[in-house]
């Protein structure tokens, strides 16, 4: 059984916060998991954490994943990395943060594609400390797009021929996304024939290895009330609708497009009952996501679909409004890995 890697997101956000929080309060479930980072940082965690009169929680640094296998519950397993430094000041846009933090997940990354650990989950970065940072991580706007960099490269392919797609889940939905982290005028410019069709397969045979079943796939449109027969644009008419139509040549359950102020409402599963969709292909990032969160940041989990590795993490950001309070929530944290972990199956810490 492999463990499971754990990014320790930007050292200024509540990222260690939260870590230390689920080992603290849900040990068993944490059992096999390790932290790639900074000891200093997650030391300062921890005694944050830390009650009045009681002492922070032990850590133990490790060399390799496997190491964390024999090591007892109630400590925190950090894989070090690099030479150790002051942490950056909580709730504060750093450059070394964001280096720090790109780090781990590229070691994280190629540990997956070595077949090291199981899943990787990654405790949120901050997108500006990342563009701070310098070469090579001011390339990437996000995790998304360094972990595809990293597969393509580790397969000696282009990042064109390893498209991925972000998916966000809870227990009531899940949405996919066509474009992720570009502006609005360039996530519209994304709603073509090709990345539809792109984004329809990826979900098809990701959503059908953990469902064990082709899924039922929900297609919103871009426009108001899907374009309302091209009232309100044309997108509907001339790509998504002749999308969708090859998508079912192809023997995929897909219906749309759906007017995006009602078809996440459709795909909802609450109170015991399934939803009439198993996922909503969106056409651009806050589509997607504004609904899943708004259903509980907490509960939520980001997947990356079509990766050769498996990772999730949690649906939201480095807060650095609260960070260094220990008011952080790590409720979305421990979804990610419990999602990890199942998806993961026997070979799964």
């Amino acid at each position: 059984m492999k463990p499971i890697a754990i990014t320790q997101g930007d050292a200024a956000g509540i990222g260690p916060e939260i870590i230390v929080k689920a080992y603290r309060d849900s040990a068993q479930r944490m059992r096999g998991c390790f932290i790639v980072g900074s000891s200093a940082v997650i030391r300062r965690a921890s005694a944050l954490l830390a009650g009045a009169g009681a002492p922070a929680m032990p850590l133990a640094v490790i060399e390799s994943p496997a190491e964390v296998m024999d090591l007892p519950v109630g400590c925190l397993p950090v894989l070090a990395l690099g030479e150790e430094v002051d942490p950056a000041p909580w709730g504060r846009v750093s450059a070394a943060a964001g280096r720090q933090a790109g780090a781990c997940v590229v070691w994280a990354a190629r540990a997956a594609l070595r077949g090291e650990v199981a899943a990787l989950v990654t405790a949120p970065l901050n997108k500006e400390a990342l563009s701070a940072a310098g070469p090579p991580y001011d390339n990437f706007p996000g995790h998304t797009e360094l972990l595809q960099s990293e597969a393509a490269s580790y397969f000696g392919k282009t990042v064109a021929e390893l498209p991925v797609r972000m998916m966000l889940a809870n227990d009531e939905l899940r949405t996919v996304l066509l474009s992720i982290h570009v502006s609005l005028r360039e996530a519209i410019e994304a709603v073509t024939v090709d990345n539809l069709m792109q984004t329809l397969r990826i979900a098809r045979t990701a959503l059908g290895q953990m469902l064990n079943r082709p899924p039922r796939l929900a297609v919103a449109g871009l426009n108001p009330h899907a374009g309302e027969g091209g009232l309100f644009g044309r997108e509907e008419l001339d790509v998504i609708a002749p999308a969708i139509a090859l998508a079912r040549s192809e023997g995929m359950e897909v219906s749309g497009p759906f007017a995006p102020d009602t078809i996440f409402m459709r795909a909802r599963a609450k109170q015991g009952d399934s939803g009439e969709f198993d996922a909503v292909v969106a056409m651009y990032h806050d589509q997607a996501l504004i609904p899943v969160k708004y259903l509980g940041v907490e509960h939520g989990v980001n997947v990356t679909l079509g990766l050769p590795l498996l990772r999730t993490s949690p649906d939201h950001g480095t807060a650095f409004d609260i960070a260094g309070t220990g008011v952080a929530d790590a409720s979305s944290l421990l979804k990610a890995i419990d999602l990890a972990r199942a998806l993961a199956g026997p070979s799964g810490a």
